[in-house]
C-alpha cells in the first residue's frame, strides 16, 4: 500500500510510468530528479501519509522512502 502510493506520487511528479519506479529505483540517479523534484515528492508524501520527513539525508531510493514512511506510521 505504501509503496504503491509513493510510486504513484513519484510517477505523477516526474512524469514517469509507474512501471519505471521500483523499490530499488534511485530517485535522483535513475529517474533524474533534481533536489526541487525530491522536495516536491517529499511534500506530496508527507501530505498523503500525514507524516513529517525531517531530512532528505539517507533517502536515495524508493525503498528508503517506503521504509521511512512505514516507520513513521508505526510510531
Amino acid at each position: 500500500m505504501v509503496f504503491e502510493k509513493i510510486q504513484e506520487i513519484i510517477a505523477e511528479e516526474l512524469g514517469k510510468e509507474t512501471e519505471e519506479i521500483q523499490l530499488t529505483t534511485n530517485i535522483q540517479g535513475d529517474l533524474e530528479a533534481d533536489s526541487l523534484d525530491l522536495f516536491q515528492i517529499i511534500n506530496e508524501i508527507e501530505d498523503a501519509f500525514d507524516v513529517k520527513i525531517e531530512t532528505e539525508d539517507g533517502i536515495s531510493t524508493v525503498q528508503d522512502l517506503v521504509t521511512y514512511v512505514e516507520k513513521q506510521k508505526a510510531e
